[in-house]
């Protein structure tokens, strides 16, 4: 009886064995317990039946193995064949799960770029960003370095105006040496990225009553990231004054002012002179905005609209408006930006004209904005223009343009780029500043405007204020202003003015406008020109260091004391006189602005001397406004000079 219990156990656990050795386990687990005490006899009691049946459950899983390592399996059946992913969307499915070793390589590198970048290393890191470039697709490089900077600056906490200044200015650089398509992508996901904090702002400020300090941080940031990238000329004014819109749209929130707040305060000024016009509407529409809401208008409401205010009557300093921590910062990066088309070969040159509906209609419409980008947008719809009446007559701008190059011509404007400056400064001064010019060239804009007031036959201000405007924006222009004059006086008969070099320089390369003739009426447009140019700092009287006053010729003196009257004048006005009345002289008697424009001229003695002694001659026996001018000069000069000749 022992033996059979034996002999159909050992069976059954050789069958378990062979389907699952955990039932096999558990059977014997379940057992009555008979094999406790007993004596193992080992394996001679099984039959050979149960021997040939376990060799061929053998054979069987060995040939089971043996064909699977093949590479044809037997039992296991072939998976249900789905629907079929195009290589494109299998990549991007693959991508959003695992990224691969090489997209991650690049990321480390590209951050660790990114951290180590500071003000005096930025020249480096952009040339290892130019061989990332250069080593990997350019997409995936564009799309790593525009997520990481902006997770970088979409921080928590406010951070540093610096630090946002130094990642716009790599931003600028990038621009520039990889392209545009780099600036629109990141422009782009800037710009999405800054309306969804904004709205997730918005939306948990609606719901909840206590507001965490940190919320909203994100969306400042990002805003102080694109006002700096407005300055740096990666885009234009057209998407700040879109921004602005926006956040007019609605109520003015106490989160939508300091958003306000932050676009004046580190772009205003720039604004300004950019589109005033549009700054006029931005001004109207939230003094609309602010009287909707005086019975709950915040202080800081309050400020903002008295800093729009002043902005567009210029009346915020230059200082007040460099206040935040990247005012001197976006300076020595703006000097670091102009110096870079001397190193390397720049391919972007004009900042990105794209407006907020531009970006939004992206998806569908194209983007108009990148070189063979496809475009589903139809200019007649979107910008509708009046067709003439006539079809036959030709367009007025073309007449117009036709006439000017005639008269540019005329003016013996001899080269392309005078003839360009000529035509285009009628236009206005920014236009001007967008002909793409070298700095050479640029220097061609002060002798166009600076010829065409002389031949005027009466003066005209208005090449005055625009030279006036260029001064203020580059130091460049300055130097070309006081290179001009000595081109003057040696026209007047002043062949020593300038030095050696220079008079030998301009004998082999003569760039002047050829002028046979010194008109009375060309001196004292000059005269004018200048003496409103060193009242208002666009140069100084230190531009006469060169000329000897005891020996001058009649034309030359004739000039000098026009200038000088002109500029006792222009000391006491703040609007150019047109009058040559001498009872049209100015009746106030501001003593402070004209030993401030005296004094400069005091640091060098000779040039003191020399302009005591020509005042002395000059205006010998005058009376009223022209003797007291010339009198606090005089005092201005000899007290600050070392010697005091009385002369």
């Amino acid at each position: 009886m022992r033996c059979v219990v034996f002999e159909s156990t050992q069976d059954s656990d050789l069958d378990d064995e062979v389907e699952d050795e955990d039932q096999s386990t558990s059977a014997e687990d379940q057992s009555d317990g008979s094999w406790e005490g007993e004596e193992w006899s080992g394996f001679g009691e099984l039959s050979e039946n149960d021997g040939s049946e376990a060799r061929k459950n053998d054979d069987m899983v060995d040939d089971e193995m043996t064909e699977t390592k093949g590479g044809e399996p037997s039992d296991v059946q072939p998976k249900a064949a789905g629907r079929y992913i195009p290589p494109g969307l299998r990549k991007k499915t693959n991508s959003d799960t695992n990224e691969t070793e090489e997209q991650l390589k690049l990321t480390r590198q590209l951050k660790g770029l990114i951290n180590r970048m500071s003000e005096q290393n930025i020249g480096t890191i952009l040339d290892s960003v130019e061989d990332v470039y250069r080593n990997h697709r350019r997409h995936d490089v564009t799309s790593t370095l525009t997520n990481l900077i902006i997770d970088g600056i979409s921080s928590h906490s406010t951070l540093l105006d610096s630090y946002v200044v130094l990642h716009a200015a790599f931003i600028s650089s990038l621009h520039k040496l990889i392209g545009t398509a780099f600036a629109a992508y990141f422009v782009q996901n800037v710009v999405s990225s800054y309306e969804q904090h904004l709205a997730s702002v918005e939306e948990k400020s609606a719901n909840s009553t206590e507001v965490p300090e940190d919320l909203g941080k994100e969306c400042s940031n990002l805003i102080v990231l694109l006002s700096e990238l407005y300055n740096f000329q990666v885009i234009s004014c057209i998407l700040i004054y879109d921004i602005f819109r926006g956040l007019l749209d609605q109520d003015l929130s106490e989160f939508r002012v300091e958003l306000l707040l932050k676009l004046l305060r580190s772009s205003g000024q720039q604004l300004r002179q950019d589109d005033p016009m549009a700054l006029k509407d931005i001004v109207t529409l939230a003094q609309s905005r602010a009287t909707g809401q005086a019975n709950t208008m915040s202080s800081r409401t309050r400020f903002m609209t008295e800093t729009l205010n002043n902005l567009k009557n210029n009346k915020i300093k230059k200082t007040a408006a460099t206040q935040h921590q990247g005012g001197d910062a976006v300076g020595r990066m703006k000097k670091f930006l102009s110096g870079l088309g001397k190193k390397k070969h720049v391919l972007a040159h004009e900042p990105l004209r794209v407006t907020l509906e531009d970006l939004h209609s992206a998806e569908s419409k194209g983007k108009w904005w990148l070189i063979g980008a496809a475009w589903g947008g139809d200019s007649l719809v979107d910008q509708p223009h009046e067709v003439p009446q006539h079809g036959g007559e030709p367009e007025t701008d073309d007449v117009s343009t036709a006439t000017l190059l005639k008269l540019a011509k005329k003016q013996g404007m001899n080269t392309d780029i005078r003839r360009s400056v000529f035509v285009d400064y009628l236009d206005a001064c920014e236009r001007l500043a967008q002909l793409s010019l070298t700095e050479v060239q640029q220097r061609e804009i002060i002798r166009v405007n600076l010829h065409c007031c002389g031949n005027e036959k009466s003066y005209n201000p208005y090449y005055t204020l625009v030279c006036q405007h260029l001064s203020q924006r580059s130091h460049s222009y300055k130097i070309t202003l006081q290179f001009c004059l000595w081109d003057f006086l040696r026209d007047l008969g002043e062949s020593s003015v300038g030095g050696v070099e220079v008079i030998k320089n301009l004998k082999d390369n003569d760039v002047g406008f050829d002028v046979k003739s010194m008109s009375p009426s060309r001196m004292k447009n000059v005269a004018k020109a200048y003496a409103w140019w060193i009242a208002k700092d666009c140069c100084t009287l230190t531009i006469f260091k060169p000329v000897d006053f005891t020996v001058l010729k009649p034309q030359t003196s004739t000039f000098l004391k026009e200038l000088l009257i002109q500029l006792f004048i222009a000391s006491q006005v703040s609007s150019p006189m047109l009058s040559n009345d001498s009872g049209d002289y100015p009746s106030m008697r501001n003593r402070g602005s004209l030993e401030e424009i005296f004094l400069k001229a005091s640091r060098i003695e000779n040039l003191g001397l020399g302009l005591v002694f020509f005042m002395s001659n000059a205006f010998k026996g005058e009376d009223g406004f022209l003797t007291w001018a010339s009198s606090v000069a005089k005092e201005t000069l000899q007290t600050g000079m070392d010697h005091i000749p009385r002369i």
